[in-house]
């Protein structure tokens, strides 16, 4: 069996708050839900992202990252008043990189993002993690490539955005190919354009518990990754491009 490194997943435990967004609070799936989920997946490694209903609360992802153990890391939502302390002690617990929701809100916004993520990447080597739809990256793309490291969700969502988000995934945005529930286009062949575009671009997720899809993470879609980039390139997109991205190796 393949190594899997599950780059974008959720853990919603019931013992922590959640915050409904736009009146949404999802179904609570536990680190004993996801192991068992993902049990014959190959999965020894992945990022537990915080989630729009989470806020800025760091103690169920710590605790979930203690119960997950050696190769999961920390994606967490911060307000610009972060002390460096802070980030520090958060660093030590595993967390690597720092997320804004520009989709459905929860972090800190736009007009703050570029100074606290390069903040975050000067004090603990953190990269930035954007939920953004991709039809607005055009006007951002400039700005965007002055941070010093990024990745996009969800392939971007939207067709409309393609060109925009190749361009990015080109000069070095990492881009998660995950939540293929979520998209307008054939994933196939736009995974098989962003690898084309950088071979070290794509990062796989499951999404799961997959939130508000449309369609939940299926098994076979890391055979649709495997089946696009053959056997070399989805060793990259599944597994050492995203161990090279979160510093695992």
């Amino acid at each position: 069996m393949r190594q899997l490194f599950d780059a974008h997943c959720h853990i919603i435990d019931k013992a922590y708050p959640l915050i409904p967004n736009n009146g949404y609070v999802p179904d609570f799936f536990s680190v004993d839900d996801y192991l068992a989920r993902t049990h014959d997946l190959g999965v020894v490694g992945g990022a537990v992202v915080s989630g729009s209903f989470q806020g800025f609360d760091q103690t169920y992802l710590i605790a979930a990252l203690k119960r997950l153990g050696a190769g999961f890391v920390g994606v967490t939502q911060l307000p610009a008043s972060v002390t460096d302390a802070e980030l520090e002690a958060l660093n030590q617990h595993g967390v690597r990189a720092l997320r804004f929701n520009l989709k459905r809100g929860g972090s800190e916004q736009l007009d703050q993002l570029e100074s606290l993520a390069k903040r975050v990447y000067d004090c603990v080597g953190w990269h930035s993690e954007l939920y953004i739809d991709s039809r607005e990256l055009a006007p951002l793309y400039e700005r965007l490539l002055r941070l010093p490291a990024l990745s996009i969700d969800h392939l971007g969502l939207s067709h409309e955005g393609l060109p925009a988000l190749l361009r990015l995934a080109e000069h070095g945005v990492r881009i998660k190919a995950c939540g293929f529930g979520r998209v307008d286009f054939d994933v196939p062949q736009v995974l098989k354009d962003i690898h084309a575009a950088n071979p070290s671009a794509l990062i796989f997720g499951t999404d799961l518990p997959s939130t508000r899809a449309p369609r939940t993470f299926e098994n076979n879609d890391i055979d649709v990754v495997v089946n696009a980039l053959g056997e070399a390139g989805a060793q990259k997109a599944l597994w050492q491009n995203a161990r090279n991205f979160y510093r695992l190796d």
